[in-house]
């Protein structure tokens, strides 16, 4: 197998001091469930360490095999325990410059731990269900529609086809032979079912105003002249919570972290000296409430 280049490449200074002073590696004693897989002038990495490293790293990992991935993790901390040393070696370890960059990394450590642990234990079927609940019930008694349309370059290309629908033209026929809408006109027009503020307003306006099997006239819009037919209505349908789970998760632990931060500030007694400041930054907002619309306009 190929060595993978130098993972100094990747090596973030401030990290790699972190991962090599914080003391991950070196502890004499093998153990079955955190395995020895290399040792530099003695001192040991295991497999602890890698997965430390790999999460250090994350997104600038190339995509390999498990093995390739495994040695090129090994390379990597080989690499940092050799560099650290040997800045050891020079005692830039000792610099006051250093200690306060070691110390500004500690904090931050800490405040990501936290941060996590907070979001983990925040993260329960309850609070996710009542996020969920809360979600759909901001439905209330939004319609949607189902329809089709023709889709043309022309007013007076419109007008013909709206009068032909009227005497008993076949819509699906029409649309696969004459509609310019690439994505619907070989399924017959079809756009399924929409809410008002999925598609542009004017052709919104116009299928809404409709009744169930009734033909538009002409609608202008940004695309060109459609000819609409709606083919059913109903009360708006939420999507399942399977659906909207990954966003209700992410709304529950940034809730959760921006609380946390807000109740250490109002706790907290913070004194800014010297000129006078800008007002604070606010904690970090949830991200919105799951989203429970449908797709984006057409």
């Amino acid at each position: 197998m190929t060595r993978p280049r130098s993972s100094l490449l990747w090596l973030p200074a401030l990290a790699a001091a972190m991962f090599v002073i914080a003391g991950p590696f070196g502890t004499p004693a093998q153990s079955q469930t955190d395995p020895v897989v290399a040792r530099v002038n003695g001192t040991e990495i295991k497999e602890s360490d890698l997965k430390t490293a790999e999460e250090d790293i994350g997104a600038q990992l190339p995509p390999m095999s498990p093995e390739a991935k495994k040695e090129y993790l090994t390379t990597y901390v080989a690499d940092m325990i050799l560099v650290a040393k040997a800045a050891e070696a020079k005692k830039l370890g000792e610099t006051d410059d250093f200690k306060k960059k070691l110390q500004l990394a500690r904090t931050k450590l800490l405040m990501e731990a936290l941060l996590q642990s907070e979001a983990s234990s925040a993260v329960t079927d309850e609070a996710m269900k009542k996020v969920y609940a809360e979600a759909i019930k901001d439905i209330g008694d939004e319609q949607e529609v189902s329809a089709r349309h023709i889709l043309v370059e022309s007013e007076d290309e419109a007008k013909a086809i709206a009068a032909d629908l009227k005497k008993g033209g076949d819509f699906a026929a029409i649309a696969k032979e004459k509609s310019k809408d690439p994505g619907s006109k070989d399924s017959g027009g079809d756009l399924g079912f929409f809410g008002k503020d999925q598609m542009v307003p004017e052709f919104a306006e116009a299928a809404f105003k409709l009744d169930k099997g009734q033909v538009s006239d002409p609608v202008k819009s940004q695309f060109g002249w459609h000819v609409i037919r709606v083919d059913d209505k109903r009360a708006k349908q939420p999507p399942t919570f399977d659906q909207v789970k990954e966003q209700i998760q992410n709304f529950v632990q940034r809730k959760a972290q921006a609380e946390m931060i807000q109740k250490l500030r109002a706790e907290a007694k913070i004194e800014k000296l010297g000129e006078k400041s800008a007002d604070p930054a606010p904690a970090a907002k949830p991200d919105a409430k799951p989203d429970t619309k449908a797709p984006a306009k057409k």
